[in-house]
């Protein structure tokens, strides 16, 4: 049955949503709910919100704070400058490829403003990877940090670059793109134009560019808000007064991954949460920051959460501002839940669920709903989307019943950049987007994840594509087999596993195939553990080496192994 809290939740989130709500939400032409009076477009969602909290702090980094007002300042300037100097139309591709920093943000939104497509590179790919997405999108100009910078022009990449010193204050980090530049008038955007392409790891190992519209990332930012203030008017009265202090969040995501992008940043925007950038992940930084800044708000993989409770100066430290401990790009193991609730005292463990192609959107679990049923990510964000459980006859499915999970809101994006193949195949007619994810919903609507379809593993939060692995494993000549899957880890939630089978005769050992493998793999897809065999691997009926049978037996061998250690 449900519980009192579910009931207290969704009679505040009516309330919110409903008629005359803050949140007041009309259905578009597909059925889905989206705000009928907030702005549509990313750049009108800045004006405004940036305009209602003015002189207020709105982003710190390091010694760096800068008010929401100048943030929409800067953001019009170079919107301006891109139009006109750098000759930036609408639709076209901009590219950022940069690490956390203010000038990210104020890149962000200024290619918004001027009507171009923001294309947010993982920075943490290597130069044939950056080359790669890069290709496939066609930018007419790439924003770029100095080692982004340096790393494109080692691919060989012949598009158009802009370095920026981003380690400097604003007008310094910006000044390379809008120094001497000419300005523009800025065109007219509109909801249904294409805003933003993130880039996704799918089953084929090729990246792929799921292509937002703006309507799509607004509906996601105001879902999330309305999850934000149900959380207010459930918990604290419907009054900010009554919280311990301003809300604040530490940034620990990177901004080019859609949790970075929305529940974090453009959701802080538009419920005044003050942004606290790391440029990099360190646990005691991290403390040290929260109790500074009076952080209230924390999201990350659940590894980050993880190192916050072992910190061994963890003590030393006053972290009683913090009342939300979100996680999401993974799951987050059951028996952390009664951990963090032990090490921090006032917060609460938050769990999500979605993915690059919904825009962050699909179910959280949270308070004592959480703590109920742990190995749930919770019930779907009602009334912004619909989950559904698809059989594999294309039916949905009853409670209790396992099946392939579906995603409905109008925050999905509307496909893949230049694929028609790939975006038929992960779309359903009805508008369902299918995650590729296995689970059930129990009798009160909550989610729970049992594998994945697709050969997808998820480390800390990055989406890793077995066929990705496996095909650059096969590059190398003395490769004759291979097969790659996830291996728990309790730390990263899953690493890369991998078994070959070398050709006879051949010379290469594990030390040789990751050190190849390390030219052509960003770090974090390498494989943490590899085995070397010599009989010929299984195979299905269809001649594919059998992945389910190998990742059964040697993911029981590494737990053997670790247990022997």
């Amino acid at each position: 049955m449900p519980s009192e809290q579910d009931a207290r939740m969704k009679a505040v989130m009516g309330a919110l949503t409903g008629p005359g709500g803050l949140i007041e939400t009309t259905l578009d032409a597909q059925g889905r709910a989206v705000a009928a009076k907030l702005p549509a477009t990313i750049g009108d969602l800045f004006r405004f919100f940036c305009g209602e909290h003015g002189d207020e702090i709105a982003l710190v980094a390091g010694d760096e704070r800068l008010t929401y007002r100048e943030i929409d300042m800067w953001s019009e300037r170079l919107a301006r400058a891109l139009a006109g100097g750098h000759g930036i139309r609408k639709g076209d591709r901009v590219a950022i490829a940069m690490r956390n920093a203010p000038a990210w943000i104020v890149a962000y939104v200024a290619i918004a403003k001027a009507g171009g497509i923001a294309t947010l590179v993982n920075g943490w790919w290597t130069p044939a990877e950056m080359a790669f997405g890069l290709e496939l999108t066609t930018p007419s100009l790439i924003i770029a940090d100095g080692p982004r910078a340096q790393r494109l022009q080692e691919s060989g990449y012949a598009g158009r670059i802009v370095g920026l010193p981003i380690e400097q204050p604003i007008a310094h980090a910006l000044a390379p793109l809008i120094d001497g530049v000419a300005e523009a008038a800025l065109p007219q955007v509109d909801a249904d134009d294409d805003a933003t392409i993130l880039f996704t790891s799918g089953s084929t190992g090729k990246s792929k560019g799921a292509v937002s519209t703006h309507r799509a990332v607004t509906t996601s930012t105001y879902c999330f808000v309305s999850l934000t203030a149900m959380l207010l008017g459930t918990f604290h009265g419907g009054d900010r007064k009554n919280l311990p202090s301003p809300p604040a969040a530490l940034v620990t995501v990177p901004l080019f991954h859609v949790t970075g992008e929305i529940p974090v940043f453009i959701a802080s925007f538009v419920i005044q949460r003050k942004l606290v950038l790391m440029p990099k992940w360190d646990a005691g930084e991290a403390l040290r920051l929260i109790e500074a800044e009076k952080v209230s708000y924390f999201v990350g993989v659940p590894t980050m959460s993880l190192e916050l409770m072992q910190h061994p100066e963890r003590h030393k430290y006053d972290l009683s501002t913090l009342l939300d401990i979100a996680a999401g790009g993974a799951p987050r193991p059951p028996s952390h839940v009664p951990r963090l609730i032990e090490s921090f005292p006032k917060g609460h463990p938050m769990m999500g669920y979605g993915l690059t192609e919904t825009n962050a959107v699909g179910c959280t679990n949270c308070r004592d709903n959480y703590v109920a049923k742990p190995s749930s990510t919770g019930p779907a964000q009602a009334p912004f989307v619909e989950v559904a459980i698809f059989g594999e006859d294309g039916n949905a499915l009853p409670a209790g019943e396992t099946g392939e999970i579906g995603i409905a809101s109008a925050a999905n994006v509307r496909g893949y950049w230049d694929n028609a193949e790939a975006t038929a195949a992960a779309f359903r007619p009805d508008g369902y987007f299918l995650t590729g994810d296995l689970g059930y919903l129990d009798e009160d609507g909550y989610l729970f994840i049992v594998d994945r379809v697709k050969d997808i593993i998820i480390r800390g939060g990055e989406n890793i594509s077995c066929i990705e692995v496996e095909s650059a494993l096969y590059t190398h000549p003395d490769t004759a087999e291979a097969c790659v899957f996830g291996l728990p880890d309790e730390r990263l939630g899953e690493v890369v596993g991998a078994v070959v089978r070398l050709r006879d005769g051949a010379s290469a050992d594990g030390a040789a195939l990751t050190g190849f493998l390390a030219g052509r793999l960003a770090k974090f897809k390498l494989p943490a553990r590899l085995w070397l065999v010599t009989e010929p691997m299984p195979r299905l009926g269809t001649g594919k080496i059998d992945r389910v049978a190998l990742r059964t037996s040697f993911r029981a061998q590494a737990a053997a192994d670790a247990r022997a250690a």
